[in-house]
């Protein structure tokens, strides 16, 4: 082939891409949960109750509308839902029902624009170079969500207000995202006239067999991953969604400073999931997964006594619980597919991913809700959060117990089950 291989620059734009629609609404949007709580007497119920209710009732979007079209215009179509959700954000009068619902929009836009088509982008642009291409396709949800963290703190303190932030952040999610997917990213490469990984012929799909849902389910590894997981997951879904709430109660009255404290937390806790995301995955190629990822969980779990010392004044409690805690948070998302593929077998990871996926979404969103009911009836966070640092650790010793050694090699099949995308 005589034309440069434009895969990389589909990586690039991906990356972008990703970051803008999921990493700048999703890490930012707990920025203004006090906000919320301070101009509508909205409680810590109230305001976390709206992202569990959308996941629950929009779980049937992916597998029934997201393979009927093509990524790049799911990408086109879920950042408009996204725009759309943060001006009714933006125009909030403190009723909770019209909250819920833009709670309903933004997450079908974050199911059209997230991780599911970039995942399909990069799967198809590559074969030999897919882990190292997705690896940084990932990477822009840190960098961007980083980023946006700067963003949210002068704008809202500014003449905008919150509500004016909200709509900022919402639009700038479609002006940034739309020229690039527009104009540069394409859904695959014969699109370009071009094969993947730039070779000069296409090369036929081998087909493989997958094992049916019957054998996972009878499998206890599949229950200790699928427990393990959606036990670490929701205690860093607790710890993203109330950490700005927490650090209000243990003394960060003054706005500024707690629009400080979140910021600095946030931006370090994002920048360090890329190290945990790189490190671990290298030592994921190099040792057991199963140790690599028993160590990441008890990492996750260890941090979460360490954010109830931040206070005021306190600056290397601070740091120490945003790197520790974004080093773990960025491995743990990561480690869940490989644990699944070395279990299984790789022809198997895409059905065991299709039971796993929504069960950490549930516990993702739903368990920050229970820490809410935990703290109205314990009258604070520090027994709420044991609760979370208990169930961070289950999942830690649920990983701990999976079989060292996952299936012998699967031969081949013509004509069975595709491999999954990783």
């Amino acid at each position: 082939m005589n034309k440069k291989f434009y895969g990389w620059w589909i990586t690039v734009a991906a990356f972008l891409t990703f970051g803008f629609s999921t990493g700048l609404p999703y890490y930012n949007m707990p920025f203004f949960y006090d906000y919320y709580q301070k101009s509508f007497g909205w409680s810590r119920a109230d305001i976390t109750l709206g992202f569990p209710i959308a996941a629950f009732f929009t779980l049937w979007v992916g597998p029934v509308l997201v393979h009927r079209f093509s990524p790049r215009m799911l990408i086109i179509a879920g950042t408009l839902l996204t725009f759309l959700s943060f001006v009714g954000f933006s125009q909030m009068s403190g009723n909770l029902n019209f909250y819920y619902a833009m709670w309903f929009l933004y997450v079908v836009g974050y199911i059209f624009s997230g991780p599911i088509p970039h995942q399909v982008i990069v799967s198809q642009w590559f074969r030999k170079s897919r882990g190292k291409a997705m690896a940084m396709v990932y990477v822009g949800v840190a960098v961007v969500g980083s980023l946006g963290s700067f963003l949210v703190k002068p704008l809202a303190e500014s003449s905008l207000g919150f509500q004016g932030a909200l709509l900022v952040l919402g639009a700038l999610v479609v002006i940034l995202a739309w020229p690039i997917a527009f104009f540069i990213l394409r859904d695959r490469p014969s699109d370009m006239g071009q094969h993947a990984d730039g070779e000069a012929t296409a090369r036929a799909d081998v087909k493989v067999a997958a094992k049916p849902i019957s054998f996972l389910i009878s499998k206890p590894a599949f229950w200790l991953l699928l427990v393990g997981s959606m036990c670490s997951i929701g205690a860093i879904g607790s710890i993203n969604q109330h950490m700005k709430l927490v650090f209000q109660e243990q003394g960060f009255t003054d706005q500024e400073q707690l629009n400080s404290a979140w910021r600095t937390a946030n931006v370090l806790i994002l920048w360090s999931s890329i190290g945990g995301r790189l490190f671990m995955g290298w030592l994921a190629d190099r040792f057991t997964k199963k140790y690599v990822m028993t160590a990441t969980y008890a990492l996750v779990a260890l941090t979460i006594p360490l954010m109830l010392l931040v206070r005021p004044g306190s600056s290397w409690e601070l740091y120490a619980f945003a790197l520790l805690f974004g080093f773990g948070m960025g491995a743990d998302y990561m480690l869940i597919p490989l644990m699944a593929a070395d279990q299984f077998g790789v022809n198997t990871l895409a059905r065991a991913m299709a039971i796993i996926l929504p069960t950490d979404t549930i516990g993702q969103t739903w368990f920050p809700y229970i820490v809410s009911l935990l703290h109205r009836a314990w009258d604070g966070y520090n027994n709420a959060l044991m609760v979370v640092f208990a169930m961070a650790f289950i999942g830690a010793i649920a990983i701990a117990l999976l079989p060292k050694s996952g299936p012998e090699d699967e031969e081949s099949v013509p004509g069975a089950a595709g491999a999954p995308a990783k």
